[in-house]
Formats: C-alpha cells, structure tokens, sequence
C-alpha cells in the first residue's frame, strides 16, 4: 500500500540540503542490493539546488555513478543551449562533475527546429526501450516541483495534459508560464514510480500543498495526482506548511 508522509525544513537551503542528503542514501541503499536505480530529475530551484549539494557531499563518493539511470521529468522546447534548460541546469549543478556513464543519462529532446511532437514521442520510444517495449520504466525516484496553482511536471491545472490518461509522454502547448512550450511526462507516468518525492519551498506554495494534501482533485492541483506507488513524500519549508492544519 503506498504510503504518504510530510517532512518540513526550516528554510528552503536546509530543505534542499537534506533532499540531497536523503536522495544520495536511497541511491546507495539501492545499489547495495543490487540494482541500478532509475532517477527522474526534476526543474526549479530548489530541486537544482538539491543537486548542487549532492556534488557538494563527501557521502556522494559512495554513489557507483556508472550505475545509475537518469531521466527528466519535463523540459522547455528551447535550444540545446538556451539558460533555462532543466538538462543544462543539471549538468552544471551535478552531472559535469561525476563520472556518469552518458549512455545512462536520458535528456528531452532540444528545440532544433523540429516540432515538439517529434522530441516528445522519441522520448515515449526511448522510455518504452527501457520499459521492456511499452510504457514507462518502474521508476526508483521521481523528483518533482511544484509551482504557486498547483502544477508539477509542465502539468497545468486543467490543461489538455492533466486530462491525459493513457500517455506517458506529451507535447505540452501555451503554458501559462514561460517558456510556453514543454515536453513533459504525465501524472500516469509519474504514478509509475515507487516513490515520488515532491520536493517545494515558500509561502507562495502553501496554499497548494494544504490543497493538494487536503484532498484537492488532480484537475484543479495537478501535483494531487504525483502519487507513489510505495510511498509519496513532501519534502518542503516551513513557509510552504504555512497553511497545513496545525501549522
């Protein structure tokens, strides 16, 4: 039965200084029993941050890093080299600085001129390899953020994604945060992971987390529906509690 949990930091440094600690130990622990974990990456600040601590941590060097599968949750239909790239913002913050075995580094496509339909089914393609022919991989860790109305992934409230029920990969049209255009895995691809760690900090976000773990439907708080299939945890500050009964 999956279970769901809260965990609140003091601010959101320490939150991600305590995501990276936990992530490094679940990779760890999963490698000791002899598996090659399957890590999905997520965008936002707090997540890169969360990564930038992980390169920082001397317990990272017990990370077999050619042992690990890495994939993204979504990304913005921009140039390979555009700033706000979440690939780019991974590398710089981990991937450059360990040794990862690039075959095992799983990126969206980039906007190279094509359509973005093209870069989202090459990324089903790819998934489905992975998965054994269809669907998606039983993912170890999906990291995900979460923005002020609720979404996760590029999965917007009430948007044509958060309606997708069979898909696991989309094109993702007039975002109503910039860029407009994304590629995104769905909520039913997420829901494939054992874990989903929902990782968001600040005040802005508290009235969608009281939403979201109130009960709130997938429709209108979109992160409702990352759910687990093992376990679901929020990993956020106190501002982003703000609003949780008894807060």
């Amino acid at each position: 039965m999956s279970s769901k949990s809260v965990v609140v930091h003091p601010d959101a440094d320490s939150l991600a200084a305590a995501a990276a600690a936990r992530l490094i130990t679940k990779i760890v622990d999963l490698q000791a029993g002899g598996g090659a974990p399957r890590i999905v990456l997520a965008g936002g600040g707090v997540a890169i941050k969360m990564l930038e601590h992980v390169r920082e941590s001397p317990a990272a060097a017990a990370i077999d890093w050619s042992r690990i599968e890495l994939y993204w949750g979504d990304e913005r239909y921009v140039a390979p080299d555009h700033p706000e790239r979440n690939e780019l913002q991974a590398r710089r913050a981990l991937l450059d600085h360990v040794p990862v075995d690039p075959a095992k580094v799983h990126p969206m496509g980039a906007d190279t001129g094509g359509p973005v339909e093209e870069a989202a089914a090459a990324y089903a393609e790819l998934l489905a390899e992975q998965a054994g022919g269809s669907g998606v991989p039983a993912f170890d860790v999906l990291l995900a953020g979460m923005g002020g109305e609720g979404h996760t992934l590029s999965v917007f409230p009430d948007s044509p994604a958060v309606h997708e029920t069979t898909a696991g990969v989309v094109a993702v049209h007039d975002c109503p945060k910039p860029p407009p255009t994304r590629i995104s895995l769905t909520l039913p691809a997420a829901r494939a992971a054992a874990e989903v760690w929902i990782v968001t900090a600040g005040g802005a976000k508290a009235e969608a987390v009281a939403a979201a773990l109130g009960g709130a439907p997938e429709v209108e708080k979109p992160i409702a529906g990352a759910v687990g299939r093992e376990r679901t945890l929020w990993l956020i500050d106190r501002e982003a509690a703000g609003k949780l009964p008894g807060s």
